[in-house]
């Protein structure tokens, strides 16, 4: 389904709205949910049915929309006695899709927000705001949507010592030490900013999880936040760890085969679910990066997983099972081993576990294929993980809009009929960028990133470019040259970061440990995998990883439409040529240039874009709140001094290795390759060690 009302609001956007001089100040704290209605003139909100979450959604439209209106607002479910009479278009919006339309209702004329379920009204009504705060009119508004994704959740890195790994915007925002007693009202704005997007699941803490968070003082924690998300819609999970039988119940092993351990889950499951009665379930890493798993006893992902599925479902909860597997012992490619591990299970996975596949093959790149899992398991529920914090594009500081990336993957087509990879999916996980900064994410700009996220697992098909210039309208407000400025700036600049850290298909270029700035030149690290000489493979002939049948044969994991068109260089898309072959550095391009000469344009255009950025930005400097345009404008500063370093860096790399000279015309690195290879940043935010 989709908000029929969108295309207009947006075609409104662009633009005859008023709005100069510069707004207020604003330090980034109400993301995309700024105050809208003036003080002291509320509209006129009613609400049929008297539940915890109606009350909330009553609360939103009073708080955000303009007085004013001819028509009145009211909040109420399908099964209200006057909706039922009222015989409106509810049907197929399922538990948690909704229609805001005007309706006669109880006699009289009024804009109706209306859903199955209290959830479905609460995402009504924060779509009623979405319509008006990008520009739409109240009264006109014809919205009506469902989500495509069931499961729409974010993965917290967190630790229990308040630390978040690949977190680049403070400390964790769970507060362990004062939870339960505590509840730091954060923690409702939290719930609140993923109602207004449909997020309707949150795990709490890291995947390389800690036993601890499965003892009863954590789920006393777990159950406090839990209290608070439940209005807003969500449901709370925890990260599992495998081994926890041994490590809290004393057992001698965690073989998912071994009934003691089987009888210690279920025991665990009664547990929780006395204290979180509707608790979402376990997501769970296991036998990857050092993390215990089936493998460790010799049975596999399957027994695993169901196991834990068998303790869960008597209480309705699920099993989020992680496909990120690479073993140190296995010789093959690393993008092929999850592949290799998942596809002979289909079909043999209980039906209350999912399978969690990252977009990509290896780990979160600025590009990366679509992972070839995706529609290869089709008895098998499966939910696409995406990382929407910057682990390998730029921290906090960079600005890279990812709803390209996120679209880019959910759009692919994946080889079988006409199936698109959103096509495959129960759900969409998103690696949480969230921290206790006062902006939530470290920067304006990512909450983009978070909302965007939201926006796509509701609806995989929305456009990017018109979730960037939604969420520029909410956040900055309606001013057209604001909105103009700040999506154009967006549009491109995802891109721009695959252009200045590795493109054509290069990939895991980044410094070891925490993949701060570039390390083409590593290759000393324990295992073959880690280090970036294993991905690109460059030699004085060419560059690129090898993955036809005549290399690792990676292509054969895709559907045989897709595998053909990969299985050569003349018609593999050039965005992912070195992905998947190993080419001459002469190699001609379609743009008539030598692979070198392209690869060297492409590092210039990216720092270029984030030249271009800052010139944009500046132009704003009167119509944005200077806290946030200052804020930015440094950040930008940073980004351009840093794509001009990875440029640099690795070119001097490139050229030691193929000993080619740049293009005529084209400035050299600043220093030689021995200066680039010397720094070193220890104290890098987010690094797990």
């Amino acid at each position: 389904m989709r908000v029929l009302a969108m295309a207009a609001a947006l075609a409104a956007l662009g633009f005859g709205l008023g709005g100069a001089g510069a707004a207020r100040a604003d330090d980034g704290y109400d993301l995309w949910l700024r105050p809208r209605a003036p003080a002291g003139t509320p509209a006129q909100v009613a609400r049929r049915g008297d539940t915890a979450t109606l009350r909330l959604a009553e609360a939103e439209l009073r708080r955000a929309l303009p007085a004013g209106a001819t028509l009145p607002v009211v909040v109420a479910t399908a099964a209200d006695p006057a909706v039922v009479a009222a015989r409106l278009p509810l049907t197929g919006l399922g538990d948690e899709g909704y229609l805001v339309r005007a309706a006669t209702i109880g006699g009289r004329r009024v804009m109706l927000v209306a859903g199955h379920t209290d959830r479905g009204a609460l995402y009504g009504a924060f779509a009623l705001i979405r319509h008006v705060a990008t520009g739409g009119v109240a009264d006109a508004a014809l919205l009506r949507s469902a989500p495509r994704l069931a499961l729409r959740m974010l993965d917290h890195w967190d630790n229990l010592d308040g630390t978040v790994e690949r977190g680049y915007a403070g400390q964790s925002l769970w507060d362990w030490w004062t939870l339960p007693d505590f509840r730091d009202p954060r923690y409702t704005d939290y719930a609140r900013a993923n109602a207004s997007i449909g997020i309707n699941g949150t795990v709490l803490n890291n995947v390389n999880a800690k036993a601890d968070s499965l003892t009863a003082p954590y789920l006393a924690k777990a159950a406090a936040l839990a209290d608070v998300f439940r209005p807003w819609g969500i449901r709370v999970y925890l990260s599992a760890r495998f081994s926890a039988p041994i490590e809290l119940g004393g057992l001698k092993t965690a073989d998912p085969r071994d009934p003691a351990v089987a009888g210690w889950w279920r025991a665990k499951a009664d547990e929780i679910y006395r204290s979180i009665p509707d608790f979402g379930g376990f997501l769970v890493k296991a036998n990857s990066e050092g993390q215990p798993g089936p493998r460790d006893y010799g049975a596999n992902h399957a027994d695993g997983a169901n196991m834990l599925a068998a303790a869960l479902r008597p209480h309705g909860g699920r099993v989020i099972w992680r496909a990120f597997v690479y073993a140190e012992t296995d010789p093959e490619d690393r993008a092929k081993q999850a592949y290799s591990e998942f596809r002979p299970l289909d079909g043999r996975f209980a039906a209350n576990v999912l399978v969690q596949v990252k977009n990509g093959a290896i780990d979160f790149q600025p590009r990366e294929p679509f992972h070839p899992l995706f529609g290869a398991m089709p008895r098998t529920p499966m939910v696409a993980e995406f990382q929407i914090t910057k682990e390998y594009l730029g921290f906090a500081t960079h600005l890279a809009y990812l709803g390209p990336l996120f679209a880019e993957t959910l759009r692919a087509q994946t080889g079988r009929g006409r199936q698109d990879v959103a096509d495959t999916l129960t759900g969409m996980a998103g690696v949480a960028n969230i921290g206790r900064d006062r902006d939530w994410s470290g920067s304006t700009f990512n909450q983009a990133n978070w909302y965007a996220f939201g926006r796509l697992a509701w609806d995989p098909d929305l456009p990017a470019d018109r979730i960037a210039r939604e969420w520029a309208a909410q956040t900055f407000g309606t001013d057209a040259q604001v909105i103009a400025t700040t999506s154009a700036m967006m549009a491109g600049s995802r891109e721009a970061v695959v252009d200045y850290t590795g493109a054509l298909g290069l990939a895991h270029l980044m410094a070891t440990g925490h993949h701060y700035g570039p390390g083409p030149w590593v290759r000393d690290l324990a295992r073959p995998e880690w280090n970036p000489v294993y991905y690109h493979r460059a030699d004085a002939a060419g560059i690129g990883f090898d993955r036809t049948a005549a290399g690792s044969d990676a292509v054969a994991q895709y559907a045989a439409p897709v595998a053909r068109a990969l299985a050569r260089p003349d018609t593999t898309p050039e965005r992912e040529l070195l992905w998947f072959h190993h080419v001459a550095w002469d190699r001609r391009m379609a743009d008539g240039r030598t692979l070198w000469e392209d690869l060297v344009a492409h590092y210039d255009r990216g720092v270029g874009y984030v030249a271009t950025m800052r010139t944009q930005w500046d132009t704003l400097r009167t119509k944005i709140d200077a806290d946030r345009w200052t804020k930015t404008a440094t950040y930008l500063a940073v980004q351009q001094r840093e794509a001009q370093w990875w440029r640099d860096a690795s070119l001097a790399y490139w050229m030691s290795v193929n000993h080619r000279p740049l293009p005529a015309g084209v400035v050299p690195p600043a220093h030689d390759l021995h200066w680039y290879r010397a720094q070193s940043f220890p104290h890098a935010p987010g690094n797990p060690k």
